[in-house]
């Protein structure tokens, strides 16, 4: 199991009534470029958020406490404040 530190940008756009509909999450080389992006991004997406977290990708294992870069918006759990 080959852990690695992953840096993810996650746009949600608005969807029904309060809800959220994630888009794809982007991937990125480090930390400063997620947060760039996810500037960037923000302006045009009901809410983003950009993270750090360790992982196995290839069983598709994730931890469950990321380090939050950048958010924006109303997040959902975990990211949420």
């Amino acid at each position: 199991m080959a852990k690695e530190t992953v840096h993810i940008i996650q746009a949600y756009k608005q969807g029904r009534g309060k809800s959220l509909k994630a888009e794809q999450q982007v991937g990125c080389a480090n930390p400063e470029e997620a947060r760039r992006k996810a500037e960037r991004l923000a302006p045009h997406r009901a809410a983003v958020v950009a993270f750090t977290v360790t992982a196995d990708t290839e069983m598709g294992d994730y931890d469950e406490n990321p380090t939050i870069i950048f958010r924006s918006g109303p997040l959902p759990h975990p990211f949420a404040e």
